[in-house]
Protein backbone atom coordinates (compact mmCIF):
# COMPACT_ATOMS: atom_id res chain seq x y z
CA UNK A 1 0.00 0.00 0.00
CA UNK A 2 0.75 3.36 -0.99
CA UNK A 3 0.45 6.87 0.45
CA UNK A 4 -1.08 9.82 -1.54
CA UNK A 5 2.72 11.11 -2.26
CA UNK A 6 3.28 7.80 -3.83
CA UNK A 7 5.56 6.52 -0.87
CA UNK A 8 5.28 3.38 0.83
CA UNK A 9 3.11 3.29 4.20
CA UNK A 10 5.39 2.57 6.98
CA UNK A 11 4.73 -1.39 8.17
CA UNK A 12 2.48 -1.53 11.10
CA UNK A 13 4.21 -3.20 14.21
CA UNK A 14 1.78 -5.30 15.96
CA UNK A 15 4.59 -6.03 18.53
CA UNK A 16 4.77 -2.23 19.82
CA UNK A 17 3.66 -3.25 23.21
CA UNK A 18 6.30 -5.48 23.86
CA UNK A 19 9.02 -3.71 25.70
CA UNK A 20 6.62 -0.45 25.14
CA UNK A 21 7.19 2.46 28.04
CA UNK A 22 3.41 3.20 29.15
CA UNK A 23 2.57 6.91 30.51
CA UNK A 24 -0.58 6.27 33.04
CA UNK A 25 -2.31 9.59 33.27
CA UNK A 26 -5.43 10.12 35.97
CA UNK A 27 -7.49 12.49 33.76
CA UNK A 28 -8.63 14.49 37.38
CA UNK A 29 -5.19 15.23 38.04
CA UNK A 30 -3.71 16.35 34.88
CA UNK A 31 -4.55 19.55 33.88
CA UNK A 32 -7.60 21.24 34.10
CA UNK A 33 -8.42 23.93 30.98
CA UNK A 34 -12.11 24.93 31.88
CA UNK A 35 -11.50 25.75 35.49
CA UNK A 36 -13.88 23.45 37.41
CA UNK A 37 -10.54 22.28 39.58
CA UNK A 38 -10.93 18.99 37.66
CA UNK A 39 -8.37 17.59 35.28
CA UNK A 40 -9.83 17.29 31.76
CA UNK A 41 -9.18 15.51 28.12
CA UNK A 42 -8.46 18.84 26.38
CA UNK A 43 -5.73 19.33 29.27
CA UNK A 44 -4.26 16.06 28.05
CA UNK A 45 -3.83 16.90 24.72
CA UNK A 46 -2.24 20.48 26.13
CA UNK A 47 0.43 18.35 27.86
CA UNK A 48 1.10 15.75 24.92
CA UNK A 49 3.79 17.69 23.53
CA UNK A 50 5.42 16.94 27.14
CA UNK A 51 4.47 13.43 27.33
CA UNK A 52 6.00 13.15 24.09
CA UNK A 53 9.13 14.88 24.88
CA UNK A 54 9.76 12.12 27.88
CA UNK A 55 10.29 9.34 25.22
CA UNK A 56 7.56 6.88 26.23
CA UNK A 57 5.85 4.98 23.68
CA UNK A 58 1.86 5.33 24.67
CA UNK A 59 -0.46 6.92 27.53
CA UNK A 60 -2.96 4.93 29.35
CA UNK A 61 -5.89 7.15 30.80
CA UNK A 62 -7.67 6.03 33.50
CA UNK A 63 -11.62 6.59 33.00
CA UNK A 64 -13.04 9.13 31.37
CA UNK A 65 -16.54 7.50 30.68
CA UNK A 66 -20.09 8.78 31.90
CA UNK A 67 -20.41 8.38 35.60
CA UNK A 68 -21.32 9.44 38.79
CA UNK A 69 -18.26 8.83 40.30
CA UNK A 70 -18.70 7.16 43.70
CA UNK A 71 -15.33 5.26 42.73
CA UNK A 72 -14.23 8.56 40.33
CA UNK A 73 -15.01 6.49 37.01
CA UNK A 74 -14.73 3.32 38.07
CA UNK A 75 -18.57 3.21 38.10
CA UNK A 76 -19.39 3.32 34.69
CA UNK A 77 -22.47 4.40 33.49
CA UNK A 78 -22.35 4.72 30.17
CA UNK A 79 -19.06 2.53 27.98
CA UNK A 80 -19.31 4.69 24.89
CA UNK A 81 -19.69 8.38 26.00
CA UNK A 82 -17.20 10.79 27.76
CA UNK A 83 -18.43 12.31 31.22
CA UNK A 84 -18.98 16.04 30.46
CA UNK A 85 -16.82 16.43 33.15
CA UNK A 86 -13.85 15.45 31.07
CA UNK A 87 -15.79 16.80 28.13
CA UNK A 88 -16.80 15.78 24.71
CA UNK A 89 -16.70 12.61 21.98
CA UNK A 90 -15.25 15.18 19.89
CA UNK A 91 -12.27 16.52 22.56
CA UNK A 92 -11.40 12.60 22.61
CA UNK A 93 -10.60 12.64 18.60
CA UNK A 94 -8.75 15.20 18.65
CA UNK A 95 -6.52 13.50 21.64
CA UNK A 96 -6.26 10.47 19.77
CA UNK A 97 -5.12 12.43 16.28
CA UNK A 98 -2.89 14.69 18.15
CA UNK A 99 -1.04 11.76 20.35
CA UNK A 100 -0.84 9.84 16.88
CA UNK A 101 0.63 12.52 15.48
CA UNK A 102 3.16 12.81 17.87
CA UNK A 103 4.15 8.93 17.74
CA UNK A 104 2.12 8.32 20.89
CA UNK A 105 -0.14 5.24 21.06
CA UNK A 106 -3.39 5.49 23.46
CA UNK A 107 -4.33 2.98 25.81
CA UNK A 108 -7.75 3.59 27.83
CA UNK A 109 -8.96 1.92 31.19
CA UNK A 110 -11.61 -1.24 30.34
CA UNK A 111 -13.24 -1.23 33.39
CA UNK A 112 -15.79 -4.37 32.48
CA UNK A 113 -16.21 -6.72 35.66
CA UNK A 114 -19.16 -4.23 36.70
CA UNK A 115 -20.99 -1.53 36.08
CA UNK A 116 -22.27 1.53 37.74
CA UNK A 117 -25.95 0.58 39.61
CA UNK A 118 -27.03 3.53 37.51
CA UNK A 119 -25.92 2.22 34.45
CA UNK A 120 -29.33 1.00 31.96
CA UNK A 121 -28.28 -2.11 31.79
CA UNK A 122 -28.29 -2.84 36.01
CA UNK A 123 -31.90 -0.55 35.86
CA UNK A 124 -33.41 -2.96 33.85
CA UNK A 125 -31.81 -5.74 35.93
CA UNK A 126 -33.06 -5.30 39.08
CA UNK A 127 -36.82 -3.99 37.90
CA UNK A 128 -37.94 -7.92 37.67
CA UNK A 129 -36.72 -11.31 38.03
CA UNK A 130 -38.36 -11.90 34.70
CA UNK A 131 -37.56 -9.14 32.24
CA UNK A 132 -34.77 -9.20 29.40
CA UNK A 133 -31.52 -8.14 31.62
CA UNK A 134 -32.35 -10.12 34.62
CA UNK A 135 -29.59 -12.58 34.66
CA UNK A 136 -27.02 -9.78 33.35
CA UNK A 137 -25.78 -9.09 36.71
CA UNK A 138 -25.11 -11.66 39.60
CA UNK A 139 -28.40 -12.04 41.50
CA UNK A 140 -28.99 -14.88 44.67
CA UNK A 141 -31.68 -15.48 46.99
CA UNK A 142 -31.10 -14.71 50.71
CA UNK A 143 -30.38 -17.81 52.51
CA UNK A 144 -33.39 -18.73 54.88
CA UNK A 145 -32.18 -16.54 57.78
CA UNK A 146 -32.50 -14.15 55.56
CA UNK A 147 -28.29 -13.27 55.56
CA UNK A 148 -26.16 -13.05 52.56
CA UNK A 149 -25.84 -16.39 49.95
CA UNK A 150 -22.17 -16.76 50.93
CA UNK A 151 -19.59 -15.57 53.11
CA UNK A 152 -17.57 -13.55 50.31
CA UNK A 153 -16.34 -9.86 51.04
CA UNK A 154 -15.73 -6.44 49.38
CA UNK A 155 -12.87 -5.76 48.82
CA UNK A 156 -14.15 -2.31 49.98
CA UNK A 157 -14.91 -3.86 52.80
CA UNK A 158 -17.79 -5.57 54.58
CA UNK A 159 -20.02 -7.81 52.55
CA UNK A 160 -19.99 -8.64 49.10
CA UNK A 161 -23.82 -8.57 48.68
CA UNK A 162 -25.92 -5.91 48.81
CA UNK A 163 -29.71 -6.55 49.41
CA UNK A 164 -32.38 -5.08 46.55
CA UNK A 165 -35.99 -4.30 47.89
CA UNK A 166 -37.36 -4.66 43.98
CA UNK A 167 -36.24 -8.11 43.53
CA UNK A 168 -35.89 -9.30 47.11
CA UNK A 169 -32.63 -10.68 46.13
CA UNK A 170 -28.53 -9.81 47.08
CA UNK A 171 -26.76 -9.07 43.92
CA UNK A 172 -22.96 -8.81 43.77
CA UNK A 173 -20.58 -6.21 44.04
CA UNK A 174 -16.86 -6.76 44.67
CA UNK A 175 -16.11 -3.59 45.36
CA UNK A 176 -18.45 -0.71 46.47
CA UNK A 177 -22.48 -1.35 46.83
CA UNK A 178 -22.95 0.81 43.97
CA UNK A 179 -20.51 -0.94 41.48
CA UNK A 180 -22.88 -3.78 40.63
CA UNK A 181 -20.81 -7.07 39.02
CA UNK A 182 -21.67 -7.86 35.49
CA UNK A 183 -22.56 -11.71 35.20
CA UNK A 184 -20.12 -13.33 32.45
CA UNK A 185 -21.86 -16.69 32.68
CA UNK A 186 -24.44 -15.15 30.30
CA UNK A 187 -22.86 -14.47 26.69
CA UNK A 188 -25.29 -11.55 25.84
CA UNK A 189 -22.81 -9.71 28.83
CA UNK A 190 -19.88 -10.82 27.29
CA UNK A 191 -21.19 -9.51 23.69
CA UNK A 192 -22.18 -6.58 25.02
CA UNK A 193 -18.93 -5.18 26.48
CA UNK A 194 -17.11 -6.86 23.54
CA UNK A 195 -19.26 -3.94 21.38
CA UNK A 196 -18.27 -1.60 23.68
CA UNK A 197 -14.57 -1.99 22.99
CA UNK A 198 -14.88 -2.34 19.57
CA UNK A 199 -16.52 1.08 19.93
CA UNK A 200 -13.53 2.23 21.17
CA UNK A 201 -11.14 0.45 18.77
CA UNK A 202 -12.94 2.36 15.58
CA UNK A 203 -12.59 5.49 17.15
CA UNK A 204 -9.02 4.82 17.17
CA UNK A 205 -7.60 3.47 20.67
CA UNK A 206 -4.94 1.33 20.40
CA UNK A 207 -5.31 -0.45 23.60
CA UNK A 208 -6.91 -1.09 26.82
CA UNK A 209 -6.17 -1.47 29.92
CA UNK A 210 -8.12 -3.75 31.83
CA UNK A 211 -9.42 -3.54 35.01
CA UNK A 212 -9.50 -6.02 37.68
CA UNK A 213 -9.10 -8.95 34.70
CA UNK A 214 -9.20 -11.79 36.82
CA UNK A 215 -12.81 -10.65 38.63
CA UNK A 216 -14.63 -11.28 35.49
CA UNK A 217 -16.13 -14.98 36.33
CA UNK A 218 -17.45 -16.07 39.74
CA UNK A 219 -17.86 -19.60 40.69
CA UNK A 220 -21.97 -20.28 39.76
CA UNK A 221 -21.83 -22.85 42.52
CA UNK A 222 -21.67 -19.52 45.03
CA UNK A 223 -19.54 -21.61 47.41
CA UNK A 224 -18.09 -20.28 50.55
CA UNK A 225 -14.27 -19.29 50.56
CA UNK A 226 -11.96 -20.94 52.99
CA UNK A 227 -10.44 -19.12 55.81
CA UNK A 228 -7.00 -18.14 54.89
CA UNK A 229 -3.98 -19.01 57.46
CA UNK A 230 -2.96 -15.78 59.48
CA UNK A 231 0.47 -17.01 58.41
CA UNK A 232 -0.44 -16.60 54.70
CA UNK A 233 -1.90 -13.19 54.82
CA UNK A 234 -0.70 -10.53 53.41
CA UNK A 235 -1.46 -6.79 52.33
CA UNK A 236 -0.61 -7.13 48.52
CA UNK A 237 -3.90 -5.42 46.91
CA UNK A 238 -5.67 -4.75 50.42
CA UNK A 239 -4.54 -3.14 53.55
CA UNK A 240 -3.77 -5.27 56.35
CA UNK A 241 -6.64 -3.70 58.23
CA UNK A 242 -9.10 -5.25 55.64
CA UNK A 243 -10.82 -8.52 56.43
CA UNK A 244 -10.71 -9.13 52.98
CA UNK A 245 -7.32 -10.79 53.35
CA UNK A 246 -8.65 -13.04 55.87
CA UNK A 247 -10.07 -15.64 52.95
CA UNK A 248 -8.71 -17.95 50.53
CA UNK A 249 -10.34 -16.48 47.26
CA UNK A 250 -10.98 -19.67 44.94
CA UNK A 251 -14.31 -18.69 44.39
CA UNK A 252 -15.42 -15.09 44.12
CA UNK A 253 -12.74 -14.55 41.57
CA UNK A 254 -9.99 -16.22 38.72
CA UNK A 255 -12.35 -18.85 37.69
CA UNK A 256 -10.87 -21.13 34.63
CA UNK A 257 -13.94 -19.90 32.73
CA UNK A 258 -12.29 -15.98 31.69
CA UNK A 259 -9.96 -18.14 29.63
CA UNK A 260 -12.54 -18.88 27.47
CA UNK A 261 -13.50 -15.04 27.46
CA UNK A 262 -9.99 -13.41 27.15
CA UNK A 263 -9.62 -15.76 24.07
CA UNK A 264 -12.57 -13.68 22.50
CA UNK A 265 -11.29 -10.49 23.50
CA UNK A 266 -8.29 -11.26 22.06
CA UNK A 267 -9.86 -12.22 18.80
CA UNK A 268 -11.42 -9.05 18.85
CA UNK A 269 -8.39 -6.79 19.09
CA UNK A 270 -6.84 -8.90 16.35
CA UNK A 271 -8.88 -7.59 14.40
CA UNK A 272 -7.56 -4.09 14.45
CA UNK A 273 -3.59 -3.51 12.97
CA UNK A 274 -2.22 -2.98 16.42
CA UNK A 275 -4.63 -3.05 19.26
CA UNK A 276 -3.66 -4.37 22.59
CA UNK A 277 -4.48 -5.09 25.98
CA UNK A 278 -2.55 -5.44 29.54
CA UNK A 279 -4.72 -6.67 32.42
CA UNK A 280 -4.79 -5.94 35.80
CA UNK A 281 -4.44 -9.36 38.29
CA UNK A 282 -5.11 -8.53 41.77
CA UNK A 283 -4.47 -11.97 43.93
CA UNK A 284 -2.78 -11.96 46.94
CA UNK A 285 -1.74 -15.67 46.84
CA UNK A 286 -1.63 -16.44 42.70
CA UNK A 287 -0.93 -13.49 41.32
CA UNK A 288 1.88 -14.96 38.89
CA UNK A 289 0.16 -17.69 38.12
CA UNK A 290 -2.70 -16.18 37.15
CA UNK A 291 -1.13 -13.62 34.88
CA UNK A 292 1.14 -16.62 33.13
CA UNK A 293 -2.37 -18.11 32.21
CA UNK A 294 -3.85 -14.89 31.00
CA UNK A 295 -0.34 -14.57 28.75
CA UNK A 296 0.33 -17.72 27.27
CA UNK A 297 0.45 -18.74 23.49
CA UNK A 298 -0.78 -15.45 21.87
CA UNK A 299 -4.41 -16.12 22.02
CA UNK A 300 -5.03 -14.26 25.23
CA UNK A 301 -4.18 -10.80 26.56
CA UNK A 302 -1.04 -9.57 25.58
CA UNK A 303 0.58 -8.91 29.09
CA UNK A 304 -0.76 -8.15 32.40
CA UNK A 305 0.69 -7.12 35.77
CA UNK A 306 0.70 -8.57 39.38
CA UNK A 307 0.85 -6.47 42.43
CA UNK A 308 4.37 -7.72 43.31
CA UNK A 309 6.19 -4.44 42.90
CA UNK A 310 3.13 -2.46 44.22
CA UNK A 311 3.20 -3.50 47.37
CA UNK A 312 4.20 -2.17 51.07
CA UNK A 313 6.96 -4.49 50.86
CA UNK A 314 10.30 -3.03 50.26
CA UNK A 315 11.94 -3.64 47.51
CA UNK A 316 14.67 -5.64 47.49
CA UNK A 317 17.59 -7.05 45.37
CA UNK A 318 16.31 -10.59 46.20
CA UNK A 319 12.87 -9.82 45.69
CA UNK A 320 13.77 -8.30 42.18
CA UNK A 321 15.40 -11.58 41.22
CA UNK A 322 12.91 -14.00 42.55
CA UNK A 323 9.78 -12.26 40.84
CA UNK A 324 11.59 -12.25 37.49
CA UNK A 325 12.59 -15.61 37.63
CA UNK A 326 9.31 -17.05 38.64
CA UNK A 327 7.52 -15.32 36.00
CA UNK A 328 10.24 -16.69 33.57
CA UNK A 329 9.77 -20.21 34.93
CA UNK A 330 5.71 -19.85 34.73
CA UNK A 331 5.02 -17.72 31.50
CA UNK A 332 7.85 -19.09 29.59
CA UNK A 333 5.89 -17.61 26.42
CA UNK A 334 4.47 -14.83 28.46
CA UNK A 335 4.78 -11.25 29.01
CA UNK A 336 4.88 -9.00 31.62
CA UNK A 337 4.26 -5.06 32.24
CA UNK A 338 6.23 -3.82 35.46
CA UNK A 339 5.04 -1.00 37.99
CA UNK A 340 6.37 0.24 40.90
CA UNK A 341 3.24 3.54 41.33
CA UNK A 342 -0.06 4.02 40.09
CA UNK A 343 -3.63 5.05 40.96
CA UNK A 344 -4.41 2.71 43.34
CA UNK A 345 -0.59 2.20 45.98
CA UNK A 346 1.23 4.99 48.01
CA UNK A 347 4.15 6.53 45.17
CA UNK A 348 6.94 4.58 45.78
CA UNK A 349 8.95 7.26 46.40
CA UNK A 350 7.42 7.92 49.77
CA UNK A 351 7.17 3.72 49.78
CA UNK A 352 10.26 2.90 49.68
CA UNK A 353 12.26 6.04 49.64
CA UNK A 354 11.15 7.81 52.87
CA UNK A 355 14.11 6.04 54.38
CA UNK A 356 16.97 6.40 52.15
CA UNK A 357 19.86 8.52 52.55
CA UNK A 358 19.58 10.33 49.35
CA UNK A 359 15.72 10.03 47.99
CA UNK A 360 16.63 11.37 44.48
CA UNK A 361 19.54 9.19 44.15
CA UNK A 362 17.74 6.08 45.22
CA UNK A 363 14.82 7.08 42.70
CA UNK A 364 16.96 7.48 39.97
CA UNK A 365 18.73 4.13 40.12
CA UNK A 366 14.79 2.16 41.05
CA UNK A 367 13.90 3.89 37.57
CA UNK A 368 16.55 2.62 35.70
CA UNK A 369 16.30 -0.92 37.04
CA UNK A 370 12.37 -0.75 36.22
CA UNK A 371 13.18 0.33 32.91
CA UNK A 372 15.86 -2.40 32.26
CA UNK A 373 13.85 -5.34 33.37
CA UNK A 374 12.05 -7.99 30.81
CA UNK A 375 8.64 -7.07 30.35
CA UNK A 376 6.91 -3.43 29.09
CA UNK A 377 6.82 -0.96 31.64
CA UNK A 378 4.11 1.38 32.81
CA UNK A 379 5.56 4.93 34.39
CA UNK A 380 2.20 6.64 36.56
CA UNK A 381 1.90 10.76 35.94
CA UNK A 382 4.52 12.45 38.48
CA UNK A 383 6.97 9.76 39.23
CA UNK A 384 9.24 11.44 36.85
CA UNK A 385 8.96 14.41 39.23
CA UNK A 386 9.42 12.55 42.16
CA UNK A 387 6.10 13.58 43.80
CA UNK A 388 5.67 11.73 47.14
CA UNK A 389 2.76 10.88 48.82
CA UNK A 390 0.56 13.54 49.82
CA UNK A 391 0.16 14.45 53.75
CA UNK A 392 -4.02 14.93 53.55
CA UNK A 393 -6.45 15.78 56.54
CA UNK A 394 -9.63 13.58 56.90
CA UNK A 395 -11.63 16.59 55.30
CA UNK A 396 -9.37 16.66 52.28
CA UNK A 397 -10.18 12.76 51.58
CA UNK A 398 -12.60 12.45 48.43
CA UNK A 399 -12.10 8.15 48.50
CA UNK A 400 -14.87 5.77 49.44
CA UNK A 401 -12.04 3.49 50.59
CA UNK A 402 -10.19 5.75 52.29
CA UNK A 403 -12.70 7.37 53.88
CA UNK A 404 -14.17 3.79 55.15
CA UNK A 405 -10.77 2.67 56.73
CA UNK A 406 -9.32 5.58 57.66
CA UNK A 407 -7.31 6.54 59.63
CA UNK A 408 -5.26 2.78 59.62
CA UNK A 409 -5.85 2.92 56.01
CA UNK A 410 -5.80 6.66 54.32
CA UNK A 411 -7.21 5.86 50.58
CA UNK A 412 -6.00 6.37 47.38
CA UNK A 413 -6.04 10.43 47.62
CA UNK A 414 -3.15 10.65 48.60
CA UNK A 415 -1.48 9.22 45.07
CA UNK A 416 -3.92 11.45 42.94
CA UNK A 417 -3.51 14.69 44.14
CA UNK A 418 -2.98 17.09 41.04
CA UNK A 419 0.39 17.58 38.82
CA UNK A 420 2.47 20.12 39.40
CA UNK A 421 3.88 22.23 35.99
CA UNK A 422 4.81 25.35 37.33
CA UNK A 423 6.80 26.01 40.58
CA UNK A 424 5.49 29.56 41.05
CA UNK A 425 2.00 29.44 39.50
CA UNK A 426 -1.46 28.98 41.81
CA UNK A 427 -1.96 25.49 42.24
CA UNK A 428 1.23 24.66 40.43
CA UNK A 429 -0.05 25.67 36.71
CA UNK A 430 -2.83 22.70 37.72
CA UNK A 431 -5.89 24.70 37.46
CA UNK A 432 -7.22 28.07 37.82
CA UNK A 433 -9.76 27.10 40.74
CA UNK A 434 -9.40 25.25 43.78
CA UNK A 435 -8.71 21.83 42.86
CA UNK A 436 -10.47 18.69 43.69
CA UNK A 437 -7.11 17.18 46.08
CA UNK A 438 -5.29 20.12 47.35
CA UNK A 439 -1.50 20.79 45.31
CA UNK A 440 0.78 19.34 48.17
CA UNK A 441 3.43 22.64 48.99
CA UNK A 442 6.26 20.13 49.21
CA UNK A 443 5.63 19.16 45.70
CA UNK A 444 5.68 22.82 44.01
CA UNK A 445 10.20 22.42 44.21
CA UNK A 446 9.74 19.29 41.69
CA UNK A 447 7.36 20.85 39.30
CA UNK A 448 7.97 20.53 35.70
CA UNK A 449 9.46 23.91 35.07
CA UNK A 450 12.00 23.68 38.19
CA UNK A 451 13.51 20.44 36.87
CA UNK A 452 13.12 21.14 33.06
CA UNK A 453 17.33 22.00 31.79
CA UNK A 454 18.79 20.54 35.01
CA UNK A 455 21.34 17.79 34.10
CA UNK A 456 20.97 16.71 37.66
CA UNK A 457 17.44 16.17 38.24
CA UNK A 458 14.80 13.37 38.46
CA UNK A 459 12.82 14.70 34.99
CA UNK A 460 16.12 14.95 33.26
CA UNK A 461 17.68 11.50 34.10
CA UNK A 462 14.08 9.88 33.10
CA UNK A 463 14.01 11.85 29.66
CA UNK A 464 17.98 10.18 28.97
CA UNK A 465 17.39 7.18 30.19
CA UNK A 466 14.23 6.68 27.92
CA UNK A 467 16.57 7.65 25.28
CA UNK A 468 19.00 5.11 26.15
CA UNK A 469 16.78 2.44 26.18
CA UNK A 470 15.26 3.36 22.96
CA UNK A 471 18.90 3.23 21.81
CA UNK A 472 19.41 -0.22 22.46
CA UNK A 473 16.52 -2.57 22.33
CA UNK A 474 18.04 -5.11 24.30
CA UNK A 475 16.84 -3.47 27.48
CA UNK A 476 13.05 -3.38 25.71
CA UNK A 477 12.69 -6.78 24.06
CA UNK A 478 15.65 -8.50 24.62
CA UNK A 479 15.36 -12.05 27.17
CA UNK A 480 17.12 -11.76 30.65
CA UNK A 481 19.72 -14.09 32.64
CA UNK A 482 20.69 -12.92 36.47
CA UNK A 483 24.13 -13.12 37.61
CA UNK A 484 24.83 -14.10 40.91
CA UNK A 485 25.22 -11.28 43.68
CA UNK A 486 25.51 -9.96 46.99
CA UNK A 487 23.14 -8.04 49.09
CA UNK A 488 21.56 -4.67 47.49
CA UNK A 489 22.82 -5.65 44.34
CA UNK A 490 21.21 -6.65 40.94
CA UNK A 491 22.74 -7.69 37.71
CA UNK A 492 21.83 -9.18 34.64
CA UNK A 493 22.38 -9.45 31.15
CA UNK A 494 19.30 -8.53 28.50
CA UNK A 495 20.06 -10.23 25.17
CA UNK A 496 18.56 -9.88 21.62
CA UNK A 497 19.77 -10.99 18.52
CA UNK A 498 23.72 -10.23 18.41
CA UNK A 499 23.61 -7.24 21.13
CA UNK A 500 23.76 -8.37 24.94
CA UNK A 501 23.95 -5.94 27.78
CA UNK A 502 25.19 -6.45 31.32
CA UNK A 503 23.01 -4.43 33.60
CA UNK A 504 24.35 -3.77 37.28
CA UNK A 505 22.55 -1.91 39.99
CA UNK A 506 23.19 -0.93 43.58
CA UNK A 507 19.96 -0.60 45.66
CA UNK A 508 21.86 0.35 48.77
CA UNK A 509 23.24 3.45 50.57
CA UNK A 510 26.65 2.22 50.40
CA UNK A 511 29.43 1.96 47.70
CA UNK A 512 29.92 -2.15 46.54
CA UNK A 513 31.10 -4.25 43.90
CA UNK A 514 30.06 -7.50 41.38
CA UNK A 515 32.64 -9.59 40.25
CA UNK A 516 31.78 -10.89 37.04
CA UNK A 517 33.64 -14.26 37.76
CA UNK A 518 36.43 -13.33 35.14
CA UNK A 519 39.11 -10.87 33.63
CA UNK A 520 36.94 -10.03 31.07
CA UNK A 521 34.99 -6.88 31.76
CA UNK A 522 31.74 -5.83 29.18
CA UNK A 523 32.72 -3.03 26.95
CA UNK A 524 30.69 0.26 29.13
CA UNK A 525 28.12 1.59 27.29
CA UNK A 526 27.44 6.07 28.12
CA UNK A 527 24.80 7.85 28.01
CA UNK A 528 22.24 6.64 30.91
CA UNK A 529 23.79 9.21 33.49
CA UNK A 530 25.21 6.72 36.14
CA UNK A 531 29.03 6.64 36.97
CA UNK A 532 30.02 3.17 37.70
CA UNK A 533 33.61 2.23 37.08
CA UNK A 534 34.36 -1.26 35.60
CA UNK A 535 38.16 -3.18 37.12
CA UNK A 536 39.48 -6.00 35.74
CA UNK A 537 36.42 -8.91 36.33
CA UNK A 538 34.58 -6.63 38.71
CA UNK A 539 32.04 -3.60 38.53
CA UNK A 540 32.24 -0.54 41.34
CA UNK A 541 28.98 1.06 41.54
CA UNK A 542 28.90 4.12 44.01
CA UNK A 543 25.89 4.30 46.86
CA UNK A 544 22.67 4.07 44.61
CA UNK A 545 25.26 3.56 41.83
CA UNK A 546 24.17 1.88 38.09
CA UNK A 547 26.34 0.56 35.38
CA UNK A 548 25.55 -0.81 31.50
CA UNK A 549 28.16 -1.94 29.26
CA UNK A 550 27.99 -4.53 25.95
CA UNK A 551 29.32 -7.86 25.97
CA UNK A 552 31.15 -8.95 22.90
Amino acid sequence: MQTETGHPKPAVDRDWWRGAVIYQIYPRSYQDTNGDGIGDLKGIVQRLPYIAALGVDAIWISPFFRSPMKDFGYDVSDYCDVDPMFGTLADFDVLVAEAHRLGLKVMIDQVISHTSDEHPWFRESRASRNNPKADWFVWADAKPDGTPPNNWLSIFGGSAWQWDTRRQQYYLHNFLAEQPDLNFHNRKVQDAVLDATRFWLERGVDGFRLDTINFYFHSAGLEDNPPLPADQRNDTIAPSVNPYNYQDHLHDKSQPENLAFLERFRALLDGYPAATAVGEVGDAQRGLEIVAAYTAGNSRVHMCYAFDFLAPEKLTARKVRSVLETFGREARDGWACWAFSNHDVVRHATRWGAGEADRAAYLKVLSALLMSLRGSVCLYEGEELGLTEAELAFEDLRDPYGIRFWPEFKGRDSCRTPMVWEEKAQNGGFSAAKPWLPVPPEHLPRAVDAQTGDAGSLLEHYRRFLAFRRAHPALAKGDIAFLDTQEDTVAFTRRLGNEEIVCAFNLGAHPTAIDLGGPAVPQPLAGYGFSGDAGTGAIRLGAYGAWFGRRA
